[in-house]
């Protein structure tokens, strides 16, 4: 049999860029938004009434008034029937990292043997999928099969193929969220609340503040061909074996290069798609590594935009599979080379247009955006363990604090400009800090803030949680996760931390304090408490994990470990208080996290077993037999003495093979036992760990063996695609 590693090889060399069928409106503005049910096509498809009512519910938080529901949905069915659908979904995002939907048509019986088309504001608003086969971690029960999914309105319906997708919740039978988009929405809520009533304090005309967030998707391409002839790749996203590519991206020269061909048409179709579904991308670019890439959005309001990543993830798989691609959203699908991060770009704005984390030209805009950024690191420091772990998995372990990514430690880098400044407001006496100036308001003794903050332009890529001018870039997000995970800890933790500030203002101006004046007294005590978070230096190096433990900042490595900061009693204080998860949603879905861990190594343990003994072993031993047989030839023609000495080389080499071979046979025995071990144990937690501190070291020395006989079995006998080939051939 030919080997087919070579005939998947010659099958992508003849690869070639798919032609791309155009649409009409060839402009972004005309593509955009296509299959979306937005604010032009309800002012169409509804009755005015019905759509002011939603236009109050999607602008101004109203509760949906189910009353409206069967307009609605009567105005969506006609929409999507000239649309071609035929099918309607709730598509919600359990606690998979993935989305989930069940397609139902509009038929309905007609009571006379026959069949209508009806699509109810029933059917809209609630549907009850089988929830046993989620994840839930304990809140229900595998043989209670109900859950409710529940329409979100302020995200928009959207049409896939021949289906009308409708965002939802997803709640369990006694209301316990079993997704990520239930305690995200209560997460902004939270923050809203506490944020609008700090600015008060500034402008009495906000009525609502919005969380936005640009994400950044970085991801992988891998010819199609090549991909299904790695198992590896396959079942568990990333290379469980491979030695180094001669060439990878020591010379630098892919990031910002240019896009190859086959990429850039696949790019091109994957940009039509995702503005025909209302996701506003803009940015493309080839990333650090070879054959990684990037593609960007301009920020959205963020629970919009958490949908939109989800739907974009699972559009970049279909479009990929039309030009020969696979998409890679793993971590780290190969070792020695950058993995793939997601970029949360977060900030928060009032619905009078202005930009919270945004310096101003006076001096009361300037006291509002330094209340803003310190309350914002109040936050990230008291809860960052729990924020650490939001971000966490088995697959962004490999990443994290990989001198490619931030460190498993969070820290914040805000810039010599912004450091200065709250070091100034924390030092200085406090009397002669302001000064007030009758009507025209107060005079800050502060530095000027410039306009633009140039040093901020050229930012500490080690940091986790960076300030970036006018936002805050939380740069630890895996490329495969939900954003939801990690924005639900960090809007919850900076509306506990503008809540509790607020208290304390106004605790001290009823006691008499005037409001800049308490303002301030609580901003300096505020700066002092969250200095341990603030670092600008290397936060690769050695030092820096001395310094962090020393400040009292969560420093666990352990992936499984890590999750135990949801637990922690001021964690669970924090999302209870503030309304977003209680004690016994937060156990579960740390069960859920653990479980999820476990499963992931355990499969690629198996895969790697599976490789290692009816892959790699065979093919090795096959050679080792040639080079024997070479050895007994050569001695039988020349003699043992010289036959030996020309064959000095193969005999070293049969050695080795014969050594390292032994050494996989025992690690793989060993690794069963191992894992033999680990599943008798009953706690999800310790099991996780188990899997943690035994299954993955062990995993890691048999791939350096396998990867060490890479390099010395004869090229045309090696049957799994090789780096240079899956990293270059696109």
């Amino acid at each position: 049999m030919d080997n087919l590693r070579f005939e998947v090889v010659k099958e992508a060399f003849r690869k070639r860029p798919v032609e791309l069928e155009i649409p009409k409106e060839q402009r972004p503005s005309g593509l955009f938004g296509k299959y979306v049910f937005n604010r032009e096509k309800m002012f169409k498809y509804l009755p005015i009434d019905i759509f002011n009512k939603m236009m109050d519910v999607m602008e101004n938080g109203e509760r949906l008034d189910r009353s409206i529901a069967d307009g609605v949905a009567n105005g969506m069915k006609k929409w999507a029937e000239d649309n071609g659908v035929t099918h309607y979904t709730h598509w919600f995002q359990p606690l998979t990292e993935g989305t989930a939907e069940k397609h139902d048509s509009f038929i309905e019986p007609d009571g006379k043997g026959g069949m209508i088309e009806e699509f109810s504001g029933k059917l809209l608003v609630q549907q009850e999928p089988d929830a046993s086969s989620f994840p839930s971690g304990g809140i229900r029960n595998t043989f209670e099969a109900r859950g409710y999914s529940a329409w979100d309105p302020t995200s928009p319906v959207f049409i896939i193929d021949d289906t009308l997708c409708i965002p939802t919740i997803f709640i369990s039978y006694t209301g316990e969220s079993l997704d990520y988009k239930a305690p995200l929405l209560r997460s902004l809520r939270a923050v809203d609340n506490a944020a609008k009533e700090v600015c008060q304090y500034f402008y009495s005309d906000v009525k609502k503040v919005h969380t936005n967030l640009g994400w950044e998707q970085e991801y992988f391409l891998v010819d199609e061909d090549l991909y299904f002839a790695r198992p590896d790749l396959m079942l568990t996203g990333r290379t469980l074996m491979g030695h180094d590519s001669a060439k990878n991206q020591q010379m630098e020269d892919h990031y910002f290069g240019t896009i190859p061909e086959r990429v850039q048409a696949f790019m091109k179709e994957l940009e039509i798609r995702a503005l025909e579904l209302g996701i506003p991308v803009k940015t493309r670019h080839n990333e650090v590594a070879p054959g990684q890439f990037e593609l960007a959005p301009i920020f959205e309001e963020c629970n919009l935009a958490v949908d939109h990543n989800m739907l974009l993830m699972a559009v970049m798989k279909k479009v990929a599979h039309r030009h020969s691609f696979r998409v890679l959203l793993h971590e780290k699908p190969f070792a020695g080379i950058n993995g793939s991060g997601k970029h949360n770009n977060w900030s928060l704005s009032t619905d009078t247009g202005i930009l919270l984390h945004k310096n101003g030209k006076n001096a009361n805009d300037n006291l509002r955006f330094v209340v803003f950024v310190v309350e914002t690191l109040m936050g990230v420091y008291k809860h960052n363990g729990v924020l650490k772990a939001s971000v966490m998995s088995a697959t962004n372990d490999h990443r994290l604090g990989a001198n490619e990514a931030p460190p498993a430690i969070i820290s914040s880098f805000l810039g010599k400009q912004i450091s200065d400044l709250l070091e100034h407001i924390e030092k200085a006496d406090k009397k002669n800090l302001f000064s007030m100036k009758g009507k025209q308001g107060m005079q800050l003794d502060i530095p000027e803030i410039p306009e633009l903050l140039i040093d901020n332009t050229d930012r500490n890529r080690t940091s986790p949680f960076a300030f970036t001018g006018n936002r805050f870039e939380l740069r630890a997000v895996g490329s495969e996760a939900n954003c939801a995970s990690a924005l639900i800890v960090l809007n919850t933790a900076v509306a506990e931390a503008l809540t509790n500030f607020k208290q304390r203002v106004d605790a001290l101006i009823s006691r008499g304090e005037d409001q800049t004046s308490a303002i301030i007294e609580v901003i300096r005590e505020d700066i002092k408490i969250c200095k341990p978070i603030h670092f600008d230096g290397n936060g690769y190096s050695e030092e820096w994990k001395e310094e962090a433990a020393k400040r009292g900042l969560d420093c666990e490595a352990s992936c499984p470990v890590c999750f135990d900061a949801y637990l922690h009693d001021d964690s669970v204080r924090m999302f209870e208080q503030m309304n977003v998860m209680t004690r016994s949603e937060l156990e579960a879905r740390n069960e859920v996290k653990w479980e999820t861990y476990t499963k992931k190594i355990q499969i690629e343990a198996r895969v790697m077993g599976d490789l290692a003994m009816n892959h790699i072993i065979p093919v090795v031993t096959h050679y080792q037999s040639r080079l024997a047989k070479n050895v007994s030839s050569m001695i039988n023609i020349f003699g043992k003495e010289e036959g030996e000495r020309i064959t000095k080389r193969n005999i070293k080499i049969l050695k080795e093979i014969a050594e390292r071979i032994q050494t996989i046979e025992t690690g793989v025995d060993e690794l069963i036992e191992a894992r033999k071990v680990a599943n008798k144990i009953d706690s999800q937690r310790e099991k996780a760990i188990a899997y943690h501190d035994n299954i993955v070291p062990q995993m890691e020395k048999i791939r350096y063996q396998i990867d060490k006989l890479e390099l010395i079995v004869s090229d045309e006998m090696w049957t799994l695609p090789k780096y240079r080939e899956l990293l270059f051939i696109r």
